[in-house]
């Protein structure tokens, strides 16, 4: 029996979106959070809490998508297409607040508020835009033959846009617990509040997406709820109910500092299981599955070569640059 290098492909591309998810997802919610914070000091302890390793963490991005368009060419030719508006948004999103970061630490007093307001906006943008790009896979691209057939705002839906809504909490509430271990006094027990309010939001959203995906996609629907599949999925919204319980009761007790993150990651890979659960095997849903969108044989393991060497290497340099700068983060210490 070969190798099945698809699979193998499939399975890089899931783990390098869940690391960008985890990691760039903290600092975009750090932008998403400003409104919360209006102290100057505060607010470049939140920026310096991630100004060490926030350039590394789109690495994953970059990974995720190089090796889409590699082994599966298919699948990047029509999500490129069908949803060429909201990833271009994202990524203005991204750069946008690229530059605000940078040039909040160096303007005056006068322009940092101008700064400020952009590296929200920017976060804002680029976080809706990822979410609405979320809930555009889960309905679907209609194709014909090898091309999308359908029309340049067919992501623009309720649904995909309460998808947007739905990861910009997460990734606010992601942004909160990252601050609650990074943070000391007055700005952690902000962030405790504002994760636990979150929190709640995030709960009603994660129910909404979960009762409105089988009514709206009867397909996701018998996916979910046929053998051997809900033996997988089943534990899902329970694992989701006992991690928020046990959140709640971490950012409720002061003296828990780094579980809340820890937790906020686990919600995060309940959901993102719970998307892959309702996708699978499909790769440009809902009817072309990853082997029918796979590139040749001799590419993919070409690719793979080259994946097998950097991956590590990413993955060593992100230790390491999380290992030297672990620990709280002091008023007037930091990026400058």
């Amino acid at each position: 029996m070969g190798i099945d290098l698809s699979l193998i492909w499939f399975v890089i591309i899931v783990f390098a979106t869940l690391m960008y998810i985890v990691m760039d997802g903290f600092d975009l919610g750090i932008g998403i959070l400003f409104p919360a914070i209006q102290d100057g000091g505060e607010r470049d302890i939140m920026v310096n809490s991630v100004a060490p390793v926030w350039d590394g963490n789109e690495t994953w991005l970059v990974l995720g998508g190089a090796g889409l368009f590699g082994a599966f060419p298919l699948a990047y030719a029509v999500i490129a297409d069908a949803l060429a508006i909201p990833l271009t948004l994202m990524l203005i999103g991204l750069i946008f607040r690229g530059v605000a970061f940078e040039f909040r630490f160096k303007a005056t007093p006068n322009h940092k508020p101008f700064w400020d307001k952009s590296f929200l906006a920017g976060s804002l943008l680029a976080t809706f835009m990822q979410g609405v790009v979320v809930g555009a896979v889960i309905n679907g691209f209609p194709v014909t033959g090898r091309t999308f057939s359908g029309g340049s705002l067919d992501w623009l839906t309720p649904f995909n846009l309460f998808c947007g809504v739905g990861l910009v909490i997460t990734y606010g509430l992601l942004g909160a617990s990252w601050l609650v271990m990074k943070s000391e006094g007055n700005l952690q027990q902000k962030m405790r509040v504002v994760a636990r309010t979150l929190l709640l939001a995030l709960l009603v959203a994660m129910a909404a997406i979960s009762l409105w995906t089988p009514l709206s996609h009867a397909a996701i629907a018998e996916r979910w709820f046929s053998r051997p599949n809900i033996w997988f999925f089943a534990p899902v919204p329970l694992l989701a109910i006992l991690f928020s319980v046990w959140l709640w009761h971490t950012l409720s007790n002061a003296q828990y500092h780094i579980l809340p993150f820890i937790l906020t990651l686990g919600l995060i890979f309940l959901g993102f299981s719970g998307l892959g659960i309702s996708i699978w095997p499909h790769i440009i849903p809902p009817d072309i599955t990853l082997w029918q969108a796979a590139a040749p044989p001799q590419s993919q393991g070409f690719m793979l070569v080259g994946a097998l060497l950097i991956i590590p290497v990413i993955l060593v340099y992100t230790f390491w640059s999380y290992y030297v700068f672990r620990g709280k983060i002091q008023h007037g210490a930091g990026y400058h």
